[in-house]
């Protein structure tokens, strides 16, 4: 492998280029190379695809068993009847990707990753503290979940030590994310296919085995209510702080409706699809303490088998996007001449220790897990779109905004102040989880967790407010 042809797609020599963006022009659409580029723009002589392509792209990582499983928890520890949790499931999947869809148009607008295009709402500096959470988000704690599921599918299927399938999940994950953008795209694409039949088949079965009527499929409080919600709004919104990572080699004359919907209905129908037949599959007692063995257990052999194989390739195509975008957002905290691969390769090591550690407890874990992705990504959000709300109202330019992004010295302290008081009140406030019970909810039970709500509402507002301070308020 290269790190970028040997020849351009004209035939002339790339190797020691003149043009600083020849590289990276040079890489075009090839597959089988590894991607030169890191934080900085793509130019537009490198752009390429179509939107269409994101549909796939972003349908695929989420035809997985951690999918599943968020509509498992929903029944088995939030105590929901499956019609509720399915309601649940449904509004915070919806909630999920129409901000994933709206943060993708960032990519043909600038080309640059999401986190790179985050220094407009937190500036150069304070663009650290989100960049830094979603590192470690994607490349620890998303790809510990997912290397898990793979390991454990592995296992049920083979019978081979469940540490050893670890590993081997792990370099197959790390191998598909070295190579960069196009490979992680192509997988996507040629993943879709078998994983969409044999996850179809799979949740006819389940549907068709699964107890879905009767009082008991209406039941749960709104507490439980809640934390479906946010379990499913966390797992959806967990791929936003990606989102423009898988855009910004498009053309920007790219119509940004398509830019928007094909994400967006990607994140939706394979998170919707799946984490409802998880909801299912938990009404149907197995007795199987291993996660993907009991959602398996009540399928005919053959269809089992298939359906772990799927597993482990749903967590290979999910693991792709969690490792290079957790490079793209460490290469994002202003460290433009660290390599994107070997960070990658870091990256994954690191992921794979996080991973062993959760073997033993993998449902709780996860729970845990999704809800403190929810209750950052929001605040997060609420700063960006109140941002591009300001600029909006202030005629602010494409331009102008780029020249921004480049600009060392541009800070927005408003920014990550409103991020961490919104985040830390919120949590303090409207948490509830196993380990940390918010003070209104100890007092009021029957409230729920609000935390990403009311993190959300709080930060657009302390924001929108901070930036009125002189000395918070973007410095250039």
């Amino acid at each position: 492998m290269t790190t970028a042809p040997a020849r351009g797609d004209d035939g002339t020599s790339v190797s020691a280029p003149a043009d600083p963006n020849a590289l990276i022009t040079a890489y075009g659409s090839h597959v089988l190379a590894v991607e030169p580029t890191g934080a900085e723009p793509v130019p537009e002589s490198a752009r390429h695809g179509s939107a269409l392509g994101l549909l796939w792209t972003w349908l695929s990582p989420n035809m997985e068993f951690a999918t599943v499983y968020i509509g498992v928890i929903s029944v088995l520890f939030f105590g929901l009847g499956f019609w509720t949790a399915t309601a649940a499931l449904l509004l915070g999947t919806a909630v999920g990707s129409a901000t994933h869809g709206w943060l993708s148009v960032y990519g043909p607008r600038f080309g640059v990753p999401q986190m790179v295009a985050g220094r407009l709402a937190f500036g150069r500096w304070g663009n650290a503290l989100p960049a830094a959470l979603n590192a470690a988000g994607a490349g620890l704690g998303w790809f510990a979940v997912n290397s898990v599921s793979g390991a454990f599918a592995l296992a049920t299927l083979s019978g081979m030590p469940t540490l050893l399938c670890l590993v081997l999940v792990v370099i197959a994950q790390i191998a598909v994310a070295y190579l960069g953008h196009n490979f992680v795209h192509g997988f996507e694409r040629y993943a879709l296919p078998p994983l969409t039949v044999v996850f179809l088949a799979a949740s006819a079965v389940t549907l068709g085995k699964a107890h879905l009527g009767g009082a008991a499929s209406t039941t749960g409080t709104t507490g439980g209510f809640l934390l479906a919600f946010s379990t499913a709004f966390g797992y959806a919104a967990g791929w936003n702080p990606f989102a423009a990572d898988y855009t910004r080699y498009l053309p920007a004359a790219t119509a940004r409706w398509k830019v928007a919907l094909y994400p967006a209905v990607g994140v939706f129908v394979g998170v919707s699809l799946l984490a409802v037949v998880g909801a299912a599959s938990a009404t149907i007692a197995t007795g199987e303490r291993n996660p993907t063995a009991a959602f398996t257990g009540h399928l005919p052999g053959w269809l089992g088998n298939l359906t772990l194989l799927a597993i482990m390739l749903g967590a290979v195509s999910a693991n792709a996007i969690n490792i290079y975008s957790a490079g793209m957002s460490f290469v994002s905290l202003g460290l433009r001449k660290l390599p994107r691969g070997p960070v990658a390769l870091v990256i994954g090591a690191l992921g794979f220790l996080v991973a062993w550690s959760g073997l033993s407890d993998a449902g709780h874990s996860y729970e845990a897990f999704l809800l403190v992705i929810a209750y950052w990504v929001a605040p997060w959000l609420a700063v960006v779109f109140t941002d591009e709300w300001l600029r909006r109202r202030a005629g602010s330019t494409d331009a102008t905004a780029a020249e921004q992004m480049a600009d060392a010295g541009y800070e927005v302290w408003a920014g990550p102040i409103a991020m961490v008081a919104g985040t830390v009140l919120s949590v303090l406030l409207f948490s509830s989880q196993e380990q940390f019970t918010g003070y209104l909810v100890r007092a009021a039970p029957s409230i729920g967790d609000l935390t990403c709500l009311v993190g959300f509402a709080l930060t657009a507002v302390l924001y929108a407010g901070l930036r009125r301070v002189p000395a918070l308020a973007p410095s250039r």
